[in-house]
């Protein structure tokens, strides 16, 4: 079989596999799995059906039964993904798709026995995430996010907007901190889900899912000033406030978008580390660490990061073993 042929791509023209788009809309409409998610398992059951379609020979994914489908068939394309170079993580992925899509088509009476649930899913190594010290945190936001000096050469204007960038770039970034929010989470936090009062959040995370987060006092007072700042600059430069129901905004009133959370997280994370990735999840991973490093659980720090289960979670663990050690050299008479 030649090259070109060995790279199964997702065809547009591809006749639908039985049950497929019924198994998204239900992805969509019962668990409210995203649009991205749902755009993933989407290409990773093409990519499977279209391998298959290759490996049986057939030209349209409708003369395949998903019923017949082997094992072997399933560790073929599994091996097909490895020869591609796929990582194992990504392979992973895949299959977990595989999985979930016939496990619909099981609950649904299509098929008796779901095949890919008897294919174990390959290991793959979890990657320490990035994360910044606890010194390298109060440099950020003691150091770095700090009011602009006063340039008497400035115009009001100019002065105004520094201000209202700074302040909106400072409770963004506490957010993602002192809350382990998810980049998606501060591009969608509308006002309503912010309790400043009473101290805490209701979050919508992954598969629309709500958790509540505590707002510890440095968030707070982040926020509280940025909604002040806001109000000022609004009412100064537009002549009023914007109407947008998101807690962060732009200058011109409109909600923010992940490519300028990113942009404005490694701007200020550059200052602090020389980590590879600056990104805002650099701040999410920091917050889980320091929590777990100060004395925190492992269920409740997963319920605030919005992780479905412990596992996910688990990975921080690694991260902070090395503090483990040190209570251990510390505390025990004969460490």
């Amino acid at each position: 079989m030649q090259k070109k042929k060995e790279n199964p791509a997702v065809s547009e023209t591809s006749a639908t596999c039985s049950g497929l788009d019924a198994f998204l809309d239900y992805m969509t409409g019962q668990r409210k799995y995203s649009e991205h998610t749902c755009k993933a398992y989407r290409t990773d059951l093409s990519q499977f059906y279209d391998f298959l379609a290759l490996h049986y020979g057939s030209k349209e994914w409708s003369d395949i039964d998903p019923g017949s489908v082997s094992v072997l068939d399933i560790r073929l394309f599994l091996g097909y993904l490895l020869r591609e170079g796929m990582q194992p993580k990504s392979i992973a992925r895949k299959l977990a798709a595989v999985k979930s899509f016939y496990s619909y088509l099981l609950e649904t009476g299509a098929i008796r026995v779901s095949i890919p649930a008897q294919v174990t899913t390959p290991r793959f190594s979890k990657k320490v995430p990035g994360f910044l010290n606890e010194d390298q945190t109060v440099s950020l936001f003691e150091e770095v996010l700090v009011s602009p000096p006063p340039d008497s050469g400035s115009r009001k204007k100019d002065v105004l907007e520094e201000q209202f960038t700074l302040s909106r770039d400072r409770a963004m970034l506490e957010e993602l901190y002192g809350c382990g929010l998810r980049i998606s989470e501060v591009v969608g936090l509308e006002h309503e889900q912010v309790n400043l009062e009473q101290g805490f959040m209701r979050i919508r995370g992954k598969g629309n899912k709500e958790r509540i987060v505590p707002l510890g006092t440095h968030a707070s007072k982040a926020l509280k000033n940025y909604f002040e700042v806001k109000r000022n600059f609004f009412r100064i430069k537009n002549k009023g406030y914007p109407e947008a129901a998101y807690v962060f905004v732009t200058k011109k009133g409109n909600g923010i978008y992940p490519v300028l959370v990113q942009r404005v997280t490694k701007k200020y994370l550059s200052a602090v580390t020389e980590l590879e990735y600056k990104n805002p999840h650099v701040l999410r991973h920091s917050f889980a660490t320091h929590m777990l490093n100060n004395g925190a659980d492992l269920k409740s720090v997963s319920e605030m990061l919005g992780h479905t289960n412990l596992t996910t979670t688990e990975i921080y663990t690694h991260v902070t073993f090395g503090r483990v050690r040190e209570v251990y050299e510390r505390a025990h008479p004969r460490a």
